[in-house]
């Protein structure tokens, strides 16, 4: 810029003055986070604040309970022995309930994890509630093994197959509560979530409950329907997220999906 005389002056400085003037970021619009800025409380933490808040214990605490679970799952599973006369085929065929309920626990505790995965893959910082509410999370998928475990022995009761869908129901609301409190507290996260992001999140997450409970009910009637259902979670699930990933309306916002 020319200021008196013909000289030139550095950028930022007024012509009529020669003094600096305001930045040019001033007069942009400011960044809008559809509402939700970061908390105050969270942007000067000391590092020793930082240490505290880090999530890292809560992953490796969540991821180790899911491996135990798994292991639990599977435990469950005997070798049976043969009768008198009884072929392999037909002593198999004896653990075949127990089998099953073990793939389809192992299938929905996967998804579990997933979703955990991609909550925790925007979280930067914890605290105390944050904390809690992950602990009370892995509480309802600790129960799990018991639920699988009974329905496996009861598998042609509609009891069973009632308490394995308030197991997964109870699991999958504490999950949305710890992802939605996270959302609520963008100070929290490395960065806030657009609205249509946070949208599809609660979505996606919330939609195998729908099916939860349509496999509740329906097992008054059909236990092998309710079953059917129960294992159509899983591919439903990743059908969504791969029709969500791929909809060039909703692909932006879904990059952090799993």
């Amino acid at each position: 810029m020319l200021g008196r005389g013909g000289g030139f002056l550095p950028e930022g400085r007024s012509a009529a003055e020669g003094a600096p003037g305001p930045p040019d970021s001033l007069h942009s619009d400011p960044i809008v986070y559809d509402g939700a800025m970061p908390d105050d409380n969270m942007t000067d933490l000391t590092p020793a604040e930082q240490r505290a808040a880090n999530p890292d214990r809560l992953v490796f605490l969540t991821d180790g309970v899911i491996a135990i679970i798994i292991t639990i799952l599977v435990l469950d599973i005997k070798v049976p022995e043969l009768g008198s006369g009884q072929s392999i085929a037909d002593s198999l065929s004896e653990v075949r309930p127990t089998f099953t309920s073990f793939v389809l626990s192992f299938l929905l505790v996967g998804m579990f994890w997933t979703l955990h995965k991609q909550t925790f893959n925007q979280v930067r910082y914890t605290d105390h509630n944050a904390t809690w509410l992950n602990l009370i999370f892995v509480l309802g998928l600790a129960l799990v093994p018991y639920a699988s475990s009974a329905l496996g022995e009861y598998s042609t009761e509609a009891t069973a197959l009632h308490l394995y869908g308030a197991v997964m129901i109870a699991a999958s609301l504490l999950r949305l509560s710890l992802n939605a409190y996270f959302q609520s507290h963008p100070g929290l996260l490395w960065q806030p979530t657009a609205t249509k992001g946070r949208r599809l999140m609660a979505l996606t997450g919330s939609a195998p409950i729908v099916v939860y409970v349509t496999a509740m009910v329906v097992a008054g009637w059909s236990t092998t329907a309710s079953l059917i259902l129960y294992f159509s979670i899983p591919v439903l699930y990743f059908a969504m997220i791969a029709f969500v990933k791929a909809d060039p309306r909703t692909k932006a916002e879904a990059g952090d999906l799993s």
